[in-house]
């Protein structure tokens, strides 16, 4: 019998090698070998959406597929010209005016004008019915005035707002979309009253009728496989030398739902990068020069992650988005800085960041110059965290549970996105912390797209474990205004979805709201920081996200490439138009 097993597990290891070689052979195949002029990356989860104003995840496509007006050098953190060559602002500081680059062309070769600027602006980012998470981005002042928009001439655009407003250039970075083919799936609308656009570009439509303005177009997708771009033809940047660029023909987004896989693939060559997890790295760090790869280290990584409760009172269709019971609990601020000091995150950073982290205590990015460093956050305190909970009326029974006032057990359900195996990880110890505190926790990693419909779509969910993306300017108003498409600790309903009742909005969050306008407001530096500073206390002192720990930035990448320079805020690929692969008699064997 033991031999048999034996058997067996020799059998089941063999199979295993078999199918992993399989996987990777498929990535592989996706190019000729002889042709190396192509990068092979990988991500979690099959994208959700081919659409660039409906997309609410990271990474997506569009980084590759499309540009803005204008964007932000991640080194310099300065804005430079991308489809606009020039921008000029009124001494008031009311009217901007772009010029477009002359002769720029879509992807299937038609002109890109001022015509796609305004379309894209007023019909698409603007629409109040197309839910997006930029329209939050471009309301003015207290009233909330949005921008408006018009064609001078085929090369010029003016944008004139109500009054000063410090971000606005970053809303000139938003992905510009073709007018001559989305416009009737704006004017065409569904059974339901709504625009077809809604519908438009999901990822069952054929690439070749994706038509973009960035350096890559999408050539192929199959479902949990792989996602490849080929070279945009028409793409408008040129090297020094009047080349066209990209000067990478292809790139190939291996889907491989765990992190261990990726890790697996990358020393076995078959993909070209990868995110150095923290378990990863002293592994990796031994392997540099044998495997010909190096590691980038940008320092402290830009965004956030943390644990959140479902605020929202509401009710829809006459059912409450949360049990009333447990709505009470999350709504109740000493439980939550209960649970802020009874999350161990020096054992996180030492035990699942191996030491490549520390804490994160505001919503700023660390990176930023807007970071409020005097916010001391909450260090690891179980003792404080009973007190608090007992303060606020909840107590032990015989067998060390917690009770609320009312006498029911305290048990939550907390959902992160599965493959990721930092969140995992995290979640699992913060299921054992509050365990200790009597809260019976029950973890669940859901696939990512499950989990963008909980919080963005159903607001069926309890606590999740998730992360944003970050950058320099702490303006961030559809996660801070009240009925901002981020707002989700109590998120109002996005257009499309079913209407909510009774939902309640807390002073405190009207508070900081108000300073984000503020802020919004403020043209000097050093007062906007005041500003800020003032809103990341709040943030702090309420804990509508219960932020934990901020990693390094770090990514191991190929040695092959030629002109990586390395940023936290835009990874290793932010300049991939500018980047080559080195000839093959400069690589080592």
């Amino acid at each position: 019998m033991k031999y048999l097993n034996k058997i067996k597990t020799i059998y089941r290891q063999i199979l295993t090698l078999i199918l992993l070689g399989f996987s990777i052979l498929t990535i592989t195949a996706c190019a000729s070998p002889a042709d190396d002029n192509r990068v092979v990356l990988s991500i979690l989860s099959d994208p959700k959406t081919f659409n660039a104003v409906l997309s609410q995840e990271s990474p997506n496509i569009f980084g590759l597929t499309y540009e803005g007006l204008i964007t932000e050098n991640p080194l310099t953190a300065e804005k430079e010209p991308a489809l606009a060559e020039s921008w000029d602002i009124s001494d008031d500081k009311l009217t901007i005016t772009f010029t477009l680059r002359d002769g720029l062309k879509w992807s299937d070769g038609k002109p890109l004008t001022a015509e796609d600027v305004v379309f894209s602006y007023n019909d698409l980012y603007l629409n109040e019915k197309i839910p997006n998470n930029y329209r939050d981005s471009f309301r003015v002042g207290s009233n909330g005035d949005f921008p408006t928009i018009r064609k001078l001439d085929d090369r010029r655009i003016e944008f004139k707002i109500t009054e000063p407003f410090a971000p606005f250039l970053d809303n000139a970075t938003v992905p510009i979309l073709p007018a001559h083919i989305l416009r009737t799936t704006i004017q065409e609308t569904d059974a339901e009253g709504n625009p077809k656009f809604l519908s438009t570009w999901g990822t069952d439509t054929p690439p070749e009728n994706i038509i973009v303005n960035g350096p890559y177009q999408l050539k192929e997708y199959v479902t949990s496989q792989r996602v490849i771009f080929e070279k945009n033809p028409y793409y408008w940047k040129e090297n020094e030398q009047g080349n066209e660029l990209p000067n990478i023909e292809t790139v190939i987004w291996a889907i491989v739902e765990s992190t261990d896989t990726s890790l697996l693939q990358f020393r076995s060559g078959s993909l070209d990068s990868i995110s150095v997890s923290p378990e990863y790295f002293s592994l990796l760090k031994r392997e540099e020069d044998r495997g010909d790869f190096t590691i980038y280290n940008g320092g402290a990584a830009y965004g956030t992650v943390f644990i959140s409760f479902n605020q929202n009172k509401g009710k829809r269709d006459g059912q409450p988005l949360v049990d009333p019971i447990k709505s009470e609990w999350f709504n109740d601020v000493n439980f939550r800085k209960a649970v802020a000091y009874g999350i161990d995150r020096p054992r996180i950073i030492n035990n699942i960041y191996r030491g490549l982290g520390s804490p994160q205590n505001t919503q700023v990015s660390v990176q930023s110059p807007y970071y409020n460093q005097s916010v001391e956050g909450y260090d690891y305190n179980p003792e404080k965290a009973k007190e608090l909970l007992l303060q606020a009326g909840f107590t032990y029974n015989s067998q060390g549970q917690l009770l609320d006032s009312q006498g029911n057990e305290v048990e939550f359900n907390l959902i992160t996105n599965a493959g990721n195996k930092i969140r995992e990880a995290m979640g699992a110890q913060i299921k054992e912390d509050l365990g200790k505190l009597g809260m019976q926790v029950n973890f669940s990693p859901l696939a990512f797209n499950v989990l963008v419909d909980k919080l963005s779509n159903s607001l069926d969910w309890e606590a999740h474990i998730i992360g944003f993306t970050g950058g320099n300017e702490p303006h961030s108003p559809n996660l801070w205004y009240t009925d901002g498409n981020l707002h989700m600790f109590n998120q109002k309903p996005q257009p499309g979805m079913k209407p909510i009742t009774g939902r309640v909005v807390s002073d405190w969050e009207k508070e900081i709201e108000q300073l984000y306008i503020a802020g919004s407001q403020e043209l000097d530096m050093d007062k906007r920081k005041e500003i800020y500073n003032e809103a990341q206390v709040l943030v702090s002192e309420y804990l509508p996200f219960i932020y934990l720990v901020n990693p390094y930035s770090l990514a191991a990448v190929k040695n092959r490439f030629e002109g990586i320079k390395y940023s936290a805020l835009g990874g290793a690929f932010w300049n991939i138009e500018k980047l080559s692969v080195k000839d093959i008699s400069e690589q080592q064997p």
